[in-house]
């Protein structure tokens, strides 16, 4: 066999610029390989050694055909893939021109074939698996780009190709010849993997690549850490080629008490003198009167002597409490005391300045001085001072002070010192008023208080004006000045305790605050707590004498009784229409109860969008409660009579009136329970108004109304129904809020039924897996975004109806912002030429209802 093995020109070397991990080196072999060769004939594949291009003795496969009718084959040993599931051959093989052969034949081709098959384990033999194309995978047919011919440039042909994907533990490499004479010169087997890479503060491994690119984690480097909420492993993808491939995805951050350094791979700590107290920028000097003692500090510490307030950053310097206030002036008239002062020498190094003033009584010359407490009163303030004045009253007669005046800043607290101060003894000599012992009240209302006292007894001189100081507990207080022993405080806080002192003022000035009464603030009152349930209508609800009232028509049935429509003509007051609500006869005392009981709770309210109680008739047959008379009834069956004839302006101003009657009870915190469309009433000016505030369908099993189901031992709209009202009866303004979502959901559609034809427990479950409603035809997304704002299973993350209203008062002043429209199904229903919102919406609703019949939903259980 002629030898066509050659040793190649060293411009004609191969240099890998990828990181790969060799899984076979034919060169790098000092024993035979004793591949498997094949043919059915004479086999013509051969071993024989020889020397590379650095003359180092190598194991080389050469083949001269001579009977080109069998099929050559050659065999490599098991080849363990290592985790790789692409791999790279690289050949190196001389190839004879066929035409310089003396034995040329016409099957001779200049080509032979590559091929691999797949085990997981060293099974192959002699035989096994059978030589034919088939179990064997083909990799390529590979072509010679040099040839040997007779007195022509000896070079070799290097080619690399890939093979993959690989999923068994390992593979074989196989060989078969074309006619050709060739020599396998050497078979490199290798797989490329990104190399270990520190970049951006962020450590990635070494990385084999199982597709086009390989995502890679990694870690952050020492001393740094990732930043942010919801921290995420730095990430990197590694290339097919073994290249890394863009930048890192990473919140590695230096920790505090360390910089970046060495190109962002290193964590650096500070050195000695100075720190870092977060994790961005680099290493600075120490502020003033501060040191850093050893490498890597993070807050340089305060010098004897000096401090840093809780507020200060690290990179203020450290500070001191001030000297003390000087020259202190008073001017005393009567009792009452004016106070001044200069400021400090020496602030300290802080801007934050300020004052407070102490008072100590001293009753007799030898006893020992006491706190003044809340014997005399400041103005502004006696603590947080900011200026150097301070009026005093209340002072008693003849009696001697002292008073303090210390200078704080934000460090004065944490020195563990007495603030330095200046003091200064005031004597009294006139007489006061007596104290004013005990305040009485009047009246109350949402936000007022009618309060009275005794005038001080043993007076021997004019009171000429009383002062009234009050506030919530936990509040700053507020003063009302009164000429006469009462006073009204008005713009109170809804609900809330107040406590209320009074004190006198005569010509020798103001006599000491008496002791605090607490009163509270009107609230809504549930009628069922009292025992004479009559004692709540009677306090809430005007009489009205029968003769007064005409009744003209029949308008509806409520749940006790008929509903009509009349006339109250109250003598000395201008007549106007009422709706009448009666009770039918052959009633219980307890359903008369359950009646008027809306008419206790309706007359606790006052607010332009809450129906007005007129007043009630017990004093005759029927029993009636009146209320204003709302020309076009209930919203609900309003809007469908006037199916898209409102522009969404007019149907916003709709939803804001609703939504402020709601924020006037939850601020008088009274839950309704009931927010429907049904339940509310709009008069000929489009004016919404809350109404049905009867509880009584709650309480009542028999009902026959489809709309409450039972649940927990009441009837519950499960519609409109908040998920934890249904649950747990967990009523509340939040539950209100869900509700009225449904209702913006009701306004919005014209009157549409929501979820359509669906059962309740289809409701109920189908809001468990958080499916809400989605937009009717031409809803604004703002509107849309709000109900599902309202609809948040989470009822502390749900809006305010004070949020709600000012959400709807700014889509009222920006009016373009509703033609933003929410499209859901709608929009394919316009291309099918179905322009009519009222037959969208009948489309839209029957797809709902088929697609939660046809959805197989578990069944939840409350």
């Amino acid at each position: 066999m002629s030898v066509i093995f050659m040793c190649p020109a060293v411009s004609d070397m191969i240099f890998l610029i990828f990181f790969a991990e060799v899984l076979m080196n034919t060169k790098t072999e000092t024993s035979d390989l004793k591949w498997t060769i094949f043919s059915h004939a004479k086999p013509e594949w051969e071993e024989v050694s020889g020397l590379d291009e650095e003359n180092n003795s190598v194991r080389t496969y050469q083949i001269c055909q001579t009977d080109s009718s069998s099929s050559h084959w050659l065999r490599s040993g098991f080849i363990q893939r290592r985790g790789a599931s692409q791999v790279y051959v690289e050949l190196r093989f001389t190839m004879m021109e066929c035409s310089s052969r003396s034995t040329h034949h016409r099957s001779c081709k200049e080509t032979f074939n590559l091929y691999y098959y797949q085990a997981d384990s060293n099974e192959a033999t002699a035989t096994y698996p059978p030589w034919m194309e088939n179990p064997y995978t083909k990799v390529d047919t590979v072509a010679a780009d040099f040839l040997l011919r007779k007195g022509g440039e000896r070079k070799f042909n290097v080619k690399t190709l890939r093979l993959g994907p690989l999923s068994k533990r390992g593979f074989y490499l196989a060989f078969q010849a074309q006619g050709a004479c060739m020599a396998l010169l050497s078979v490199r087997v290798f797989f490329k993997k990104c190399p270990p890479l520190v970049s951006a503060l962020s450590s990635f491994p070494e990385t084999v690549p199982r597709t086009l690119v390989q995502e890679a984690q990694g870690v952050c480097v020492e001393h740094a850490a990732q930043q942010g909420p919801r921290p995420r492993p730095p990430k990197l993808f590694c290339g097919e080629d073994g290249q890394w491939v863009g930048q890192p995805t990473t919140s590695c951050a230096c920790l505090p008490g360390f910089e970046p350094t060495e190109g962002h791979t290193r964590c650096t700590a500070c050195p000695v003198g100075q720190f870092k107290s977060g994790t961005e920028g680099q290493c600075t000097d120490c502020p003033g009167f501060s040191h850093a003692a050893i490498r890597g500090e993070s807050v340089c510490a305060c010098r004897s002597g000096y401090l840093r307030a809780e507020s200060d950053t690290p990179d203020t310097p450290c500070t001191k409490p001030p000297s003390a206030p000087r020259s202190i002036s008073t001017k005393i008239n009567d009792t009452t005391l004016s106070l001044e002062w200069n400021e400090p020498l020496d602030n300290g190094g802080r801007t934050d300045l300020g004052y407070a003033v102490r008072c100590s009584v001293c009753r007799s010359p030898k006893g020992p001085c006491l706190p003044c407490g809340d014997s005399v009163s400041y103005r502004p303030e006696h603590e947080g001072l900011l200026g150097r004045r301070v009026e005093v009253w209340g002072l008693l007669p003849h009696t001697t002070y002292t008073f303090t005046i210390q200078a704080l800043n934000g460090v004065s607290q944490l020195s563990g010192k007495d603030p330095a101060s200046d003091s200064v003894n005031i004597t009294t000599s006139h007489d006061v008023p007596s104290l004013v012992p005990v305040i009485h009240k009047s009246d109350s209302t949402e936000s007022s208080l009618t309060l009275h006292w005794s005038v001080p007894a043993q007076q021997h001189y004019t009171i000429l004006q009383y002062q009234l100081r009050y506030c919530e507990k936990v509040r700053a207080s507020r003063q009302h000045l009164s000429s006469l022993n009462q006073a009204v405080l008005t713009d109170l806080r809804r609900a809330t305790q107040y406590e209320v002192q009074v004190r006198a003022r005569t010509m020798a000035g103001y006599g000491s605050f008496g002791p605090a009464t607490i009163f509270r603030v009107k609230v809504y009152i549930d009628p069922f707590t009292y025992e004479d349930p009559n004692e709540a209508v009677r306090e809430f609800a005007k009489e009205i004498d029968v003769s007064f009232v005409k009744i003209e028509e029949v308008i509806g049935a409520g749940e006790f009784g008929e509903v009509c429509r009349g006339r109250l003509r109250i003598p000395g007051k201008k007549e106007n229409y009422v709706a009448i609500k009666t009770l039918k006869g052959g009633y219980t005392d307890k359903q008369r109860r359950d009646f008027l009981s809306e008419a206790s709770i309706m007359g606790q309210f006052q607010h332009p969008n809450i129906i007005h109680l007129e007043g009630i008739i017990t004093a005759s047959c029927p029993v009636m409660i009146l209320t204003e008379f709302m020309e076009n009834g209930a919203l609900d069956s309003f809007l469908r009579l006037n199916d898209s004839q409102f522009t969404p302006i007019q149907l916003v101003g709709m939803l804001r009136g609703i939504a402020s009657g709601m924020k006037y009870l939850a601020e008088m915190s009274y839950v309704h329970r009931d927010l429907a469309a049904r339940n509310i009433l709009i008069n000929s000016n489009l004016v919404c108004k809350v109404s049905d505030f009867g509880l009584s369908r709650f309480l009542q099993e028999n009902s026959s109304d489809p709309t409450y189901t039972s649940s927990l031992g009441g009837k519950i709209p499960i519609r409109w129904t908040a998920p934890e009202a249904i649950a747990f009866r967990k009523f509340t303004s939040a539950s209100d809020v869900w509700s009225y979502g449904i209702v913006m959901w009701e306004v919005m559609s014209f009157g549409e039924r929501p979820y359509w034809d669906m059962s309740n427990q289809d409701v109920i479950n189908a809001i468990e897996q958080d499916y809400r409603l989605p937009p009717p035809p031409d809803c604004p997304t703002h509107l849309h975004q709000l109900m599902l704002d309202c609809w948040q299973k989470d009822r502390s993350a749900r809006p305010r109806f004070m949020d709600l209203v000012s959400a709807l008062d700014k889509l009222i002043r920006n009016p373009a912002s509703l033609k933003i429209v929410a499209q859901e199904g709608a929009g394919d229903l316009l291309h099918m030429g179905v322009t009519l919102a009222g037959h969208q919406r009948k489309i839209l609703s029957s797809v709902q209802t088929m697609t939660f019949r046809n959805k197989s939903t578990a069944t939840v259980t409350f």
